[in-house]
């Protein structure tokens, strides 16, 4: 596969994850404000902090308030991470693959992208938040559908499958910090009714609500949501579950490489002879993987929650960057 194409697929993937994922922050924020009473004078700006989009924001916006950071997040073109962005520039990868995709898909996508030119805060007013993000919502569902049923399994969609998963897995981690690590640092706050609202709103936000009922029942404990949300290997949201189907994609693609044996999962005497900064790219993915197969909530909140999540967005990152060198560089 040339380098361009598989660039092309695993951006289009991650775009088009990123977006939906921030469409969810969005609305699932906006009706934990409706359900109780906001806490400061800047109840949108922890999603500054879960996104990371803070600093940015803040060079650009004098306050916090709710048309503000909507509008960054949700319609600002100079915000590369904007929600109008990424369709945008999911669009802009999946127009170069109109012969590798389906037509359904490129409609859809083409659709999102013609309508995402028209947005604005007055279509959120006339059209309300609820209405706005649910139809989003409901887009990006089909999206995922018509992926799921119309592409053929090939090393193609393997690049599909990579690009989704690790903007996934990246994003949950930043959700879950974000909530233990800087939503409420106040100890005498924690189990009360504000907390366990912000807890089902994290869980909302990642679609986990119903599957953390169904195993765990109604009560909210902190383990418990650690344990689905980064270990869970059934769980399609969680970074074990995202991290499994990666190392599968991976699989398949290096599989399909020509010549040597591919370095990820070489053994231990063939990867001796290489540097250590090559094998640290390679060996990332797997380490990663046993990892999150062998770890437990208690042990990791025991040791420090966020550090070690920190340490799983930086593996993320090296990852991607990893993906880039071997698969995905071209002049």
């Amino acid at each position: 596969m040339l380098r361009r194409i598989a660039d092309n697929l695993f951006w289009a993937a991650r775009y088009l994850e990123r977006a939906e994922w921030r469409a969810r922050l969005v609305d699932v924020n906006y009706h934990l404000l409706l359900e109780s009473p906001p806490r400061g004078s800047e109840p949108w700006a922890p999603l500054l902090a879960i996104t990371g989009d803070r600093d940015d924001f803040d060079a650009r916006h004098s306050n916090r308030d709710e048309a503000s950071v909507l509008s960054f997040l949700t319609l600002d073109p100079d915000n590369s991470s904007s929600i109008r962005s990424c369709v945008f520039r999911a669009r802009e990868n999946a127009r170069a693959l109109r012969n590798r995709i389906s037509s359904e898909l490129w409609l859809e996508i083409n659709t999102l992208y013609l309508d995402a030119q028209s947005w604005s805060l007055e279509l959120l007013n006339v059209s309300g938040v609820y209405g706005f993000f649910d139809d989003l919502r409901d887009r990006f569902y089909r999206i995922a559908g018509i992926v799921r049923n119309t592409l053929p399994r090939d090393i193609g969609y393997d690049f599909l499958t990579i690009g989704t998963m690790l903007e996934r897995a990246d994003n949950v981690t930043r959700l879950l910090d974000s909530k233990y690590h800087f939503l409420l640092p106040r100890r005498e706050n924690e189990g009360g009714t504000v907390d366990l609202l912000q807890w089902a709103a994290m869980l909302r936000s990642a679609s986990a609500l119903e599957a953390y009922r169904h195993i765990y029942g109604n009560t909210i404990v902190v383990s418990q949501i650690v344990q689905l949300l980064l270990f869970d290997p059934t769980f399609p949201r969680s970074a074990c579950f995202c991290a499994d189907r990666m190392e599968e994609a991976l699989r398949r693609v290096v599989k399909a490489e020509p010549g040597e044996q591919p370095q990820l999962w070489q053994s231990q005497s063939q990867s001796q002879s290489q540097s250590s900064a090559s094998r640290q790219g390679t060996e990332i993915i797997e380490n990663l993987v046993k990892n999150l197969r062998s770890s437990a909530a208690d042990d990791i909140i025991r040791k420090g929650l966020h550090d070690y999540l920190m340490e799983l967005q930086d593996e993320c990152a090296a990852i991607g960057a990893d993906l880039f060198d071997r698969y995905m560089r071209f002049e």
